[in-house]
């Protein structure tokens, strides 16, 4: 019994701080993200130590819990978008996605050898600045209710562009540091993949939605549609693993598709308690894995200010470069949009550290930089999106349904 009280008592810890924090944060007038990851960082080993490293390694029961909170997040921002929207800003969210991994890869890659590292080393460490966090630019909008606007859709489309190629220089980096050489042919398979999985289930399962979802009805229980769908987003989610891609990758397909159904009202209804009761844990946990004790030393602090400055202006200039034609105002909104590595950047520094190329500094630097990417991010986000809608430009209306 000892065991499960124990769980208990932590997902108490994790959920309360969570609540409190995203309290705190909202008060401030920033996102409630940005408390949450906070308070992951206070309950977490290095300071309250309430929750300990143990509890949020791999597979832990909490580690769990935030990838399905994570994957739930994503599946809600993909039932708010349509594909028709997303086709629109094809081209913009192509080139941002494709300016987004070029611009911080070569930055940081650059910075990496600068500091010392040879060059298999300083790739690796490259490829941590390239992912962008959907999961937290996705809240932000969600949160600020701004997911039906053009940067929005944008930000999203770019996002799903990012995760493929910055999976591909992943597969290159670690090629490299196995001494493998590069494999050109199994890259090509692995992005031919990669690409045709999102293209078929994307496009074909948007398709056979618009054209039929009555059968979603067929089921006699009230919450068949919901429960079918969620089936939906965790069998895509990880067959999305299979292909190499993140697990975001398929629930945010899951809810694209989804959200061509008759009853896609009614599903982002009956999602919100489940996101009320699941995301947190993936923020708090996102927050608690960040050892602040190897940032106690001026020299890593000044390396991880750094760090973080490459990672938001390269992610900056790559986002603002890639959507110009939106206008300069948008284009602000969608290079900071697609500045936080958050998660995505984690599991990079963790992969890097199990491999034995970082060192718990360098480790605790990039999970930093990834999470004070996260932080900076949503205030920031918030603040250009209401000023590009206080300066009268045409916000367009929500289209009925």
């Amino acid at each position: 019994m000892h065991h499960a009280s124990d769980i208990l008592l932590t997902l108490f810890i994790v959920f309360i701080a969570a609540q409190i924090g995203g309290e705190i944060a909202q008060r401030l007038k920033l996102p409630g993200v940005v408390g949450e990851i906070a308070a992951g960082c206070v309950v977490g080993p290095s300071v309250l130590g309430w929750i300990t490293p143990e509890q949020i390694a791999s597979g832990t029961p909490l580690d769990v819990l935030a990838e399905i909170g994570v994957v739930l997040l994503l599946f809600a921002v993909g039932l708010e978008t349509r594909l028709e929207d997303l086709k629109k800003v094809g081209k913009v969210a192509f080139l941002v996605g494709v300016l987004g991994v070029l611009v911080p890869f070569g930055m940081g890659g650059v910075w990496a050898h600068g500091n010392g590292f040879d060059w298999s080393r300083s790739l690796f460490i490259a490829a941590a600045f390239v992912a962008t966090s959907a999961g937290i630019t996705a809240r932000v909008l969600q949160e600020l209710g701004a997911l039906q606007r053009t940067e929005s859709k944008v930000i999203l489309g770019a996002a799903v562009i990012d995760d493929i190629l910055a999976m591909l220089l992943l597969g290159v980096v670690v090629s490299i540091q196995g001494g493998e050489g590069i494999d050109l042919m199994h890259l090509l398979a692995v992005l031919l993949g990669a690409v045709g999985f999102i293209a078929v289930i994307g496009v074909g399962g948007a398709r056979v939605m618009r054209w039929n979802s009555s059968w979603l009805d067929t089921p006699r229980s009230p919450h068949s549609a919901l429960a079918i769908v969620l089936a939906l987003c965790l069998g895509l989610a990880y067959v999305s693993t299979l292909f190499g891609l993140a697990a975001i990758i398929g629930a945010f397909l899951a809810g694209m598709i989804a959200s061509e159904t008759r009853q896609q009202h009614a599903l982002e209804k009956q999602t919100q308690p489940l996101l009320a009761l699941l995301t947190p844990f993936f923020f708090v946990v996102t927050g608690s894995k960040i050892d602040l004790s190897q940032l106690a030393s001026l020299e890593a602090d000044i390396m991880l200010l750094v760090v973080t400055l490459i990672a938001i202006v390269s992610k900056l200039i790559g986002g603002f470069l890639g959507s110009l034609s939106l206008g300069t105002r948008s284009a602000t909104v969608v290079g900071f949009g697609m500045v936080p590595r958050g998660e995505v950047g984690v599991v990079i520094a963790s992969l890097g550290l199990s491999a034995g190329v970082f060192t718990p500094q360098i480790y605790a630097i990039i999970v930093a930089m990834s999470l004070l990417t996260a932080m900076v991010t949503p205030p920031v986000l918030a603040w250009t999106l209401r000023r590009t809608r206080a300066n009268g430009e045409k916000v367009e209306a929500p289209e009925l349904r």
